[in-house]
């Protein structure tokens, strides 16, 4: 059984930090593209976020420079670090993990809201 773990959201003040982490089970997480989806209320899922097994990372324009993913093979985790957070990245976040080659699948976490609000 795959699972998917969301930690690390809340609320925090406009320019905060927050680390949302994702524990992975059930995959070979070293070969899995992992990343973060954002979905804000009455909008569509959107990209934060990728790193894909052979370490290469990817990041939306809206969260560049602000944001960090990084991963732990050896904990089977994917971190998302979000550094002066407007209250435009409040949002649920979702992590996803992804195989391209075979078998394929896609799996999803919860999600985890994150608020950024005075």
């Amino acid at each position: 059984q795959v699972r998917l773990v969301e930690s690390g959201g809340g609320l925090v003040q406009p320019g905060g930090s927050l680390r949302l982490s994702c524990a992975a089970s059930g995959i070979i997480f070293s070969r899995a593209t992992m990343g973060w989806y954002r979905q804000a209320p009455g909008k569509q899922r959107d990209l934060v976020a990728t790193s894909t097994s052979g370490g290469s990372t990817n990041y939306a324009d809206s969260v560049k420079g602000r944001s960090t993913i990084s991963r732990d093979n050896a904990k089977n985790t994917v971190y998302l670090q979000m550094d002066s957070l407007k209250p435009e990245d409040t949002a649920v976040y979702y992590c996803y993990a992804r195989s391209l080659v075979p078998p394929l699948y896609t799996y999803w976490g919860q999600g985890t809201q994150v608020t950024v609000s005075s």
